[in-house]
């Protein structure tokens, strides 16, 4: 056989080799935020960006954002990694809604489809629901899982714990930032109560005993004018409020912790909207929930950092307009 044949196999080959195994070269490491910003807005389906340095420690938020196809993983409220993804078909939707991280296993296998593979796999809902490395064709075709990249599943797997909190919407153009502790005051920074409707103090309930451990999330609900709380995923307060707030995106919120170790809410700045990131909160956007003072203490007493605020227009309710899917969790386990 000639020289140039050998090196046309040899070329073949290691062509082979390369299609064989794509996941090695889809992600795309970046030294700093901007950067970082860069890479994430020209992801092609299968890539992803990581720079887990920009902020090396904190409480750990996933979003997964159904119309983009894209999942955004925060620390301590700074973005450190987006990937593209592959969501549920038609007839398989991914649920919308908050989540926890309920159960890891690196090497599962599905319990639904002929123990079809799952690396890496976080279990999101008992029934079936999982971030997992999978096939992404650039479009939605799981059977309602959340396909990521081989490596990015391995790297975000080995930074999440369970109870992280997960947050899955398909807003399409919704706008999606945060704020401060005020979502959850009903007086003026001044100390002045709000002279508006009061709640009667009958008018929410609490029951803290239903998980007495574990992350907190807050889901603000516009439509309802409702606020429910969910500790490691099991409600544990409802109450009626008042939200004046006609903006009809959703608003994402972290308790992180600051430089000097002081608890501070702050926006996360999702993908397309960057500057939003750590945006202070304005009083306008203070005054806008308001709630019966024994809730709000109720509230406030069993906030860490990582609790996560939900602001949205979806439905927390039983039978009005469209839902959130909020799904009750099992005490997570290995």
């Amino acid at each position: 056989m000639s020289p140039s044949s050998l090196l046309r196999i040899a070329g073949l080959v290691g062509a082979i080799a390369v299609a064989a195994s794509p996941a090695l070269a889809q992600g795309s490491a970046a030294s700093s935020a901007p950067e970082l910003a860069r890479v994430a807005e020209t992801l092609k389906p299968g890539q992803w960006v990581w720079a887990p340095q920009i902020a090396p420690a904190g409480p750990l938020l996933v979003y997964v954002d159904l119309s983009r196809q894209r999942a955004t993983v925060y620390r301590n409220g700074v973005r450190i990694a987006v990937s593209t993804i592959s969501s549920g078909k038609p007839g398989y939707e991914t649920p919308t809604g908050v989540f926890t991280i309920l159960q890891k296993d690196a090497d599962h296998k599905s319990n639904l489809y002929n123990a079809a593979p799952m690396p890496f796999q976080q279990r999101l809902t008992w029934d079936g629901v999982a971030l997992h490395a999978g096939g992404l064709p650039g479009y939605p075709e799981s059977h309602g899982c959340v396909h990521l990249p081989y490596s990015f599943a391995k790297a975000l797997f080995a930074i999440t714990k369970l109870g992280a909190t997960v947050v899955v919407q398909d807003g399409k153009a919704d706008h999606v930032r945060s704020t401060a502790a005020g979502l959850l005051q009903p007086i003026l920074p001044t100390g002045k109560p709000i002279a508006e409707v009061r709640l009667e103090e009958g008018e929410y309930r609490w029951a803290p005993e239903k998980a007495a451990a574990g992350p907190v999330t807050i889901i603000v609900s516009k439509h309802d004018q409702a606020i429910v709380v969910l500790r490691n995923g099991t409600e544990i307060g409802r109450s009626r409020a008042i939200i004046k707030d006609d903006d009809p995106g959703s608003h994402v919120i972290s308790l992180t912790t600051a430089a000097d170790g002081k608890p501070r809410w702050i926006y996360v700045g999702l993908p397309g909207h960057a500057e939003d990131a750590g945006r202070p909160l304005d009083e306008a956007t203070l005054n806008r929930v308001r709630m019966p003072r024994a809730f709000l203490d109720s509230v406030k007493a069993v906030l860490v950092p990582g609790s996560t605020i939900l602001v949205t227009q979806s439905s927390v309710g039983e039978d009005t307009g469209r839902k959130i899917t909020i799904m009750d969790a099992v005490p997570p386990k290995l």
